[in-house]
């Protein structure tokens, strides 16, 4: 009985291995990606790996917090930060393929408050009221802490408002989190918090004149990749129309006209 289970445990070892009788491994790509878009990217890696048979494994984090770790381990097969902000940084250092670049989906900046907006935070300048506990995410590190600080400077209050800010998050879904748990009144985040978590989190829109710009997540082929076709094939997939779908089922907008 003992020699029968050994052998069917290595049988079964090899099958799972070495992709049962066919004898090919599962094709796998990894994706470095900014954490703003997160639960897009996990839907479509799903549909992605249901229609092709090849695994996406998504490392998330701040945009170049996982650009750094790309750097550092030569790995990665797609670079998907959260804003155009991050690709001339990968571009200077050699670690994407500029050429592939290719434009996902767009992003709004806004005001995320906790959901029914019990401060009562209509404006940017509301931000800088007295006793306000605000979120941003970290400029160092995130897309979004980026495009905080430039707003604020943009509109001439960062001064007043950075007096509010008690916390920079380490990546775009940490920074909605601290709205989830109710650690901060009110973040400078994206449009798409709100889809992230609607029990807990509302959006604030500001007048257009207010943003300097939108921000776009862009993809891109590694250098470092060792299977350039399945790349591909999955950049391919996010930019088709059920990939498109799955983004504006998270609230993402897909179109520079939208």
């Amino acid at each position: 009985m003992k020699k029968q289970l050994v052998f069917l445990l290595v049988g079964l070892l090899i099958f799972i291995l070495f992709g049962g009788c066919t004898g090919v491994r599962q094709k796998t790509i990894t994706v470095f990606a900014g954490a703003a878009s997160k639960p897009a990217m996990d839907e479509s890696a799903q549909a992605f790996e249901k229609k092709t048979g090849i695994k996406v494994y998504c490392n998330y984090g701040g945009s170049g917090a996982v650009l750094s770790q790309m750097k550092l381990s030569k790995t990665g097969d797609l670079y998907v930060p959260g804003s155009p902000d991050y690709i001339p940084k990968a571009e200077r250092d050699d670690i994407i393929d500029t050429k592939s670049v290719k434009i996902i989906a767009y992003l709004i900046p806004v005001i995320a408050v906790q959901h029914g907006n019990p401060k009562n935070i209509q404006s940017l300048s509301d931000l800088a009221k007295p006793g306000l506990k605000i979120g941003i995410g970290n400029p160092d590190a995130v897309c979004l802490g980026l495009y905080a600080v430039e707003i604020l400077d943009y509109n001439h209050i960062l001064a007043e408002v950075g007096k509010n800010i008690v916390t920079q998050a380490e990546s775009c879904e940490k920074t909605a989190t601290l709205l989830s748990l109710k650690s901060v009144d009110a973040v400078i985040g994206w449009h798409v918090f709100h889809n992230w978590d609607p029990e807990n989190i509302d959006v604030v829109y500001l007048k257009p004149e207010q943003l300097p710009r939108i921000a776009y997540i862009p993809a891109a082929i590694s250098t470092f990749t060792k299977d350039r076709d399945s790349a591909q094939k999955y950049i391919d997939f996010l930019l088709s129309e059920q990939g498109q779908e799955i983004f504006q089922k998270w609230g993402y907008i897909a179109t520079e006209s939208e």
